[in-house]
């Protein structure tokens, strides 16, 4: 526990730690700052916003116009819902959806974690914002900072009692992990401090200053990894007996976030640690959060993720470290096999004779754009049939429960918008995520979602003419290395490198099992197709029966697939 003197502000922890263990548990200065009337929060209330769900922003497409005004920047605030499983009622997606506009962009955006995203909103409408998405039983509470944040979980509606147990285990795993501090409800719910309970703001499990970086939890149904949960700190992955829910193989140490020319910074993969029951789950989990709270980097943040410490102590060590705090010994992790990334999109029959829709949303972005009007199109179908809402690990959304008589009607009024919903005009879009990247992202030194529908158009294109129109391939992009939409697994991830420079990454599986590796640096937009179509020819010709291209790139190696781009460019 040698970084317990680190979190407590002593030695040479970083300024965030000092942060948190001077915040009075995640209060500082946030409520005054609040009822000022600035445009934005200072240094140290932006830091402690995270933990209640919000990221100070500004539209940069704006910036270099209002620094030549000699006007400060356009602040406004990104607000990110905490929605276990990505499961919602209907009410809960219309608070959202009536939300966007009265405060926001007039957009709704679904996270690759299966939260919501509220972008534009200003400080004066924060506090509303927040208690309106509380009203709704919701909360805002750790989606974002040194916590546990949202927890993953396969969307589809199953009924039966397995399938329903892995959605009671995420909420129980976010219950278990939620931050007790009773800061979040003074600042934007009940506007006063009670001083009736010294013990009140005690963190039995995250104490002082909470954990050293972000912590990441998915559960896995066996056989399809829609969650990617090798990308997570933990991960579950559910072992079935018949209908019977035997308990999770438990993984971790994964993680995808990485900065430029920081080589000891990179993604990893997960890596198997044990088996256990459904009711050794919440002590076994917290067992794991503990010792990352105690070990973990907290001098520096870019060296502070659970990934490291497992890549660099070992997953024996940190078996043995879990298995002291729990006083007994861990059983052995069963093997985890997947058979598909299931999207869950189009129509799909569930097991109580009801039927579930999956849309595809690109980049999750909700938005009436043109004659696609699809957050029109999606509110009137959700008031008119009332189903359940799902958001799945891939941006896409999921109407459920819907009646046989309903369908019809709900597809009628789907069309009418422009919505699609025949899943064979998706083309590889289908297979695509995004980041939000510019204009509101700090981190952002590339486009993202604003730049990945030419860039799938282009790809199409290219497909159709080498006859591979209709085959599975998958594009990530982001427009920084942290890796939000998982670039670094699946086929092709893009990474933004700085304006308009992209790294290329190839090789990774379908399923998502397997990280796949830097190709290209530094390679101009107008540039990425034209670099891949040799390649996407290379896969035709090359390819065994049935093989991905993040298959292929991974079995005939990057030293092969330049040699065949470079002879492709002399014959050009």
């Amino acid at each position: 526990m040698e970084n317990n003197l680190l979190a407590l502000g002593v030695g040479n922890g970083s300024a965030v730690e000092a942060i948190k263990a001077k915040s009075d548990h995640l209060r500082g200065a946030l409520a005054e700052e609040l009822r000022n009337d600035s445009t934005h929060l200072t240094g140290e209330s932006v830091q402690l916003l995270k933990f209640h769900g919000s990221y100070e922003q500004e539209d940069r497409d704006l910036r270099a116009a209002r620094k030549s005004a000699g006007v400060e920047k356009a602040y406004q605030f990104m607000i990110r819902s905490r929605i276990p499983g990505g499961v919602l009622t209907a009410e809960q997606y219309l608070v959202h959806d009536d939300l966007a506009q009265r405060y926001g962009t007039g957009t709704v955006r679904l996270t690759t974690r299966q939260g919501i995203q509220l972008h534009g909103v200003l400080k004066g409408d924060l506090r509303e914002t927040i208690r309106s998405i509380n009203e709704a039983l919701l909360s805002t509470l750790a989606a974002c900072g040194d916590v546990n944040r949202n927890v993953m979980a396969c969307p589809a509606p199953l009924a039966d009692r397995a399938h329903a147990r892995i959605h009671e285990t995420a909420q129980e795993i976010m219950q278990r992990l939620s931050p007790q501090t009773r800061a979040y409800h003074e600042i934007w719910l009940d506007g006063e401090r009670v001083e009736t309970d010294a013990e009140a703001d005690v963190e039995p499990i995250y104490g002082p200053t909470y954990l050293p970086r972000k912590f990441k939890v998915a559960v896995a149904l066996g056989g399809d990894n829609c969650v990617d949960v090798f990308s997570n700190d933990v991960g579950l992955v559910a072992a079935l007996e018949g209908e019977r829910l035997a308990g999770f193989t438990i993984v971790i140490g994964g993680g995808l976030g990485m900065t430029h020319n920081k080589p000891q910074t990179y993604p990893r993969a997960a890596s198997p640690f044990c088996f256990v029951t459904p009711d050794d789950v919440l002590a076994t989990v917290e067992a794991i959060v503990t010792v990352q709270r105690d070990y973990g980097d907290r001098v520096n943040r870019r060296h502070a993720r659970l990934k490291y410490l497992v890549a660099e102590r070992g997953v024996a060590w940190y078996r043995e470290e879990v298995e002291a705090r729990l006083g007994r010994r861990l059983d052995d992790p069963r093997p985890i096999e997947f058979d598909d990334v299931d999207d869950h999109l189009g129509w799909h029959r569930q097991s109580d004779g009801r039927s579930y829709l999956g849309l595809f949303v690109q980049s999750g972005r909700i938005v009436d754009d043109g004659e696609t009007r699809l957050r029109t199109g999606l509110r009137r179908a959700i008031e008119a049939a009332r189903p359940g809402v799902r958001i799945t690990g891939q941006q896409n959304l999921l109407l459920v429960n819907i009646a046989d008589a309903q369908r019809a009607d709900v597809e009628q009024i789907l069309r009418s918008h422009g919505v699609q919903v025949d899943l064979d005009q998706l083309g590889v879009s289908r297979f695509s995520m995004a980041c939000p990247a510019m204009p509101t992202c700090g981190q952002a030194v590339a486009e993202g979602e604003r730049a990945l529908p030419v860039l799938l158009e282009r790809l199409e294109t290219a497909l159709a003419e080498l006859g591979l129109a209709g085959e599975r391939l998958g594009m990530r992009m982001t427009g920084c290395p942290n890796g939000c939409a998982r670039p670094y697994m699946g086929d092709i991830g893009i990474v933004g490198r700085s304006a308009g420079l992209y790294d290329v990454f190839l090789g990774g599986d379908w399923n998502n099992t397997r990280l796949n590796a830097q190709f290209a640096q530094s390679v101009r937009y107008d540039a990425i197709i034209p670099a891949l179509r040799p390649l996407l020819e290379y896969w035709k010709q090359g390819r065994i029966e049935g093989e991905t291209f993040g298959d292929f790139a991974h079995r005939v190696g990057f030293e092969a697939l330049r040699d065949w781009a470079a002879a492709a460019t002399v014959v050009a």
